[in-house]
């Protein structure tokens, strides 16, 4: 079993154990308004932790559970899906967290953990991203960890509501890793 951790927060494996812990968080329909995934109910996430989980069997997926050690809570999920081992590439997504765990630093730590896996463990050289283009606040973020936007896939993906969405596509390279993304992070994580 994998973990990652920084002082406040830990990235631990996907396992059994986790259901009950997420659960109720995983039940905030605000969570999933961008997502292409919707939650509406118990028998939702138990069909969506149980594809996580066969998912976290194959290869080419790690799949994550966020810990806040501080308030020894779970609160979120998180994966690197997609490994392309002749392009040394990976995508990372399928994120949510709690919204009581919204603001408090979680993202900037648990990217630190996943980025860093991907580049040191995986030797990964690009990491992409992609989100529904209406979603301001986790634009904002990716922007503000040091993503780089690459485009706009125009009316790409159908959304559980048939809204086909445009999706926004970002990308961190290794150099850009190890030269100023990695740098940042751990000013703002240890200092």
């Amino acid at each position: 079993m994998e973990t990652l951790s920084t002082k406040r927060f830990q990235l631990e494996s996907l396992s059994e154990f986790h259901y009950e812990k997420l659960r109720d968080f995983a039940l905030e329909k605000e969570l999933w308004t961008y997502s292409t995934i919707k939650i509406n109910n118990k028998e939702d996430f138990k069909d969506y932790f149980n594809q996580a989980l066969l998912w976290s069997k194959q290869i080419s997926h790690f799949v994550f559970v966020v810990y806040d050690i501080e308030n020894d809570l779970y609160v979120g999920m998180t994966r690197l899906y997609g490994f392309d081992s002749k392009n040394k590439s990976i995508k990372l997504g399928f994120t949510w967290y709690a919204t009581q765990a919204q603001g408090t630093g979680v993202n900037t730590h648990c990217k630190y953990l996943i980025l860093n896996y991907a580049f040191e463990n995986l030797s990964i050289e690009r990491v992409e991203l992609n989100a529904d283009l209406r979603n301001e606040r986790s634009i904002a973020a990716m922007k503000k960890i040091g993503f780089q936007q690459e485009g706009i896939l125009r009316k790409h993906t159908y959304l559980p509501d048939g809204f086909k969405r445009d999706t926004i596509v970002f990308s961190i390279l290794k150099e850009e890793w190890e030269n100023e993304v990695k740098i940042v992070l751990e000013r703002k994580i240890f200092i």
